[in-house]
């Protein structure tokens, strides 16, 4: 088959596409106005018809990537005969149109996975989840058929295409982008069932207990879209860092802070009855902050290294955005009725109290985040040009609020429902508290000065202890109780109470990773020398030896490296080789850094430049702590995981209400 026959076949499938959406939303409406169930079971094919036409759709783009079709104006862009197929197979997500694409086909298949969860059942909900995520669909097929199509056809096909981004051509490519969209489109379904609850009435407690695991789902995946995009700047852009408040970066953190306001706020609600319109909307905003990330990536409306170039989508993503905010704060108000508070906060000295000021402080942190990201086109109205708020003002503004949010979490920790007693909080602190003031002499003691950092360490001491004495509380409780052996009586702590002691663990990677962003972002030192081969540039207990630039070729790149001997204390400890890489076609340059970890800290070389006589230029850093960054991250992914296992105790409690409801129905 030929090229324009093939980009038919796509065109037609995002066509179809648009049209099963549209339909699906409508059949599911009438079946709901009407009752009309044989319309309900069509809307449910037509869900499986959308994932279908949509997975076509990418299989046509990701064939014609693999087999280099040039006439495709997408593939010409995105890809070049010496770009190795690994980066090929990734190209389908870098570019504006794939992106897209696969966008709504993951969207789709989580319609379908929806169904698949609920087979048959009369639940009044799913008809208008399904319209939701339906009309959603049909916003995504939109801007593909009449916007920017990924299957458009140039007159002539090129000898060679472009290829991808050379930036882009970096393992993170296959990981980072990924993990971001399964986030982003995964706060769909969960959103969608508020959206139920609100349009039917049915706003009780079930639309949250089925959409938890789709929360921490999206969630999970948004946080690994942070950590993987956090790696690849690392190791990729050599500067030094790892988050730099760049626009796209900021576009993924404000729904994440929304998103964890929201998983602590609804736990108000399970337990007391407390805080349904809050929690409404914590899920709105979380859910169009996804839908506005997406918008700044796509419109090219704010400068970004990680954006795409300026398109006509914008006003599309307003109005879709504007559509959904308008109708569904409508059904709040319709429904303010029935979602009236079932109790009110007892005490300030309560969990209740501490989870709504944390609620309060993650949505201080969004709006000043989103503030500083937006501030561009606010300016750009007002003055005529975009005036870029830089890493110092999110520095400032944000780094006390996340240092409240750090304490807070330990605060939470010994705080028990409703209202704690002036006695037992007393007690409760002061083993804590002791921890803190002998950490921060010890830290003065060995020469920390400065006040922030020594303040956030003591900080993290504070509440790494408050949760190592719940678990040490918990694991004594059951040795006594069980006469159990210790490792035995934590393993079963954790697996009978999930929720409880899995959110304790996520708490336990946040305050390690917050120890190597204290370590990395306080206390990093750097030097920046040429150096002749031979000659050695020292810093801290680490002497680098630069021997001589070595120049190899790759398939599609001139690779540039200079290759180091590291010594410790006099002793040779490791050979490191930070690159440049020159990509002809694109005609650009990019940095591959060297970095040597331990526990203490990261030894991180950059390449900063050479000369014809074979000398080299070398930045060295050294990144204190940083490697509990990622330790932090990969703890906080297991209790995330752990959290989400279904509980013993909830299933229970399910299976008592089952049964209540079908003896009532007797």
């Amino acid at each position: 088959m030929a090229n324009p026959q093939i980009a038919e076949v796509g065109n037609l499938a995002l066509v179809l596409g648009l049209a099963a959406s549209v339909y699906v939303v409508f059949a599911a409406v009438f079946s709901q106005i009407k009752r009309r169930n044989e319309f309900f079971l069509s809307a449910r094919n037509g869900v499986w018809l959308i994932a279908g036409l949509a997975t076509l759709a990418v299989v046509i783009l990701e064939w014609a990537l693999i087999t280099h079709q040039f006439r495709f104006e997408y593939v010409a862009s995105h890809v070049s005969r010496d770009q190795p197929l690994f980066y090929t197979i990734t190209a389908l997500w870098g570019g504006q149109q794939g992106s897209l694409l696969f966008w709504v086909w993951l969207l789709s298949l989580f319609g379908a996975i929806v169904l698949l969860q609920h087979p048959g059942e009369s639940d009044p909900l799913i008809p208008w989840v399904i319209a939701f995520l339906a009309f959603t669909s049909a916003f995504f097929f939109s801007l593909l058929v009449f916007v920017s199509s990924p299957f458009t056809l140039l007159a002539q096909a090129p000898a060679d295409g472009i290829g991808l981004n050379p930036l882009l051509q970096d393992p993170g490519m296959i990981i980072h982008p990924v993990t971001q969209y399964l986030g982003y489109v995964g706060f769909a379904v969960p959103f969608a069932f508020a959206f139920a609850a609100l349009v039917t009435g049915k706003l009780g407690y079930d639309w949250i207990r089925t959409t938890r695991r789709w929360a921490l789902f999206a969630w999970l995946f948004l946080s690994l879209g942070l950590l993987f995009g956090m790696r690849w700047a690392y190791v990729e852009l050599g500067w030094g860092g790892y988050w730099g408040w760049d626009p796209v970066e900021n576009a993924a953190l404000i729904p994440w802070l929304t998103g964890t306001a929201y998983l602590h706020s609804v736990m108000i609600q399970e337990k007391r009855g407390m805080l349904k319109v809050w929690n409404l909307v914590l899920i709105l905003l979380t859910f169009l902050l996804t839908i506005l990330g997406t918008f700044i990536t796509r419109s090219g409306v704010i400068q970004s290294v990680h954006a795409f170039g300026v398109s006509s989508m914008g006003p599309f993503f307003l109005a879709y955005i504007a559509a959904v905010l308008v109708v569904t704060v409508y059904f709040i108000y319709v429904r303010l009725d029935k979602l009236k508070e079932e109790n009110r906060l007892d005490s300030m000295l309560s969990r209740e109290a501490t989870f709504l000021l944390n609620n309060l402080i993650l949505l201080g942190a969004a709006v000043a985040t989103l503030w500083g990201t937006v501030f561009p086109l606010i300016s750009e109205v007002i003055v005529g040009k975009q005036i870029t708020v830089a890493a110092p003002f999110f520095n400032q503004v944000n780094g006390p609020i996340f240092l409240a949010l750090v304490l807070l979490m330990g605060v939470c920790t010994l705080i028990g429902w409703r209202r704690a007693s002036p006695r037992h909080l007393v007690r409760n602190f002061m083993s804590p508290a002791a921890v803190a003031v002998v950490t921060m002499v010890v830290l003065m003691l060995i020469g920390v000065r400065d006040p922030y950092g020594l303040i956030a360490l003591v900080a993290a001491a504070f509440v790494l202890t408050t949760i190592l004495l719940e678990f040490y509380r918990g694991t004594r409780a059951r040795m006594r109780m069980y006469k159990e052996n210790a490792a035995i009586a934590q393993a079963q702590l954790v697996n009978k109470n999930r929720r409880r002691y899995g959110g304790y663990i996520v708490h336990l990677g946040v305050i390690l990773a917050v120890i190597g962003i204290v370590g990395s972002t306080f206390f990093q030192t750097s030097a920046q020398q040429n150096l002749a081969p031979g000659q050695t540039v020292e810093l801290g207990p680490y002497l680098v030896q630069f021997d001589r630039l070595t120049v190899t070729r790759e398939p599609n790149a001139q690779v540039i490296g200079a290759d180091l001997v590291v010594f410790e204390n006099g002793r040779q400890i490791d050979t490191m080789r930070p690159l440049k890489a020159y990509y002809p076609a694109a005609d650009q340059m990019t940095t591959e850094v060297a970095v040597r970890t331990t526990m203490r800290d990261d030894l991180y070389v950059i390449l900063a430049g050479w000369n014809d006589d074979g000398s080299a230029t070398l930045k060295v850093i050294i990144n204190p702590l940083v490697l509990w960054l990622w330790v932090g991250f990969g703890v906080f992914i297991l209790g995330t995981i752990i959290t989400m296992l279904p509980d013993p105790r909830e299933a229970k409690a399910l299976e008592r209400v089952r049964a209540e409801k079908a003896w009532v129905g007797a």
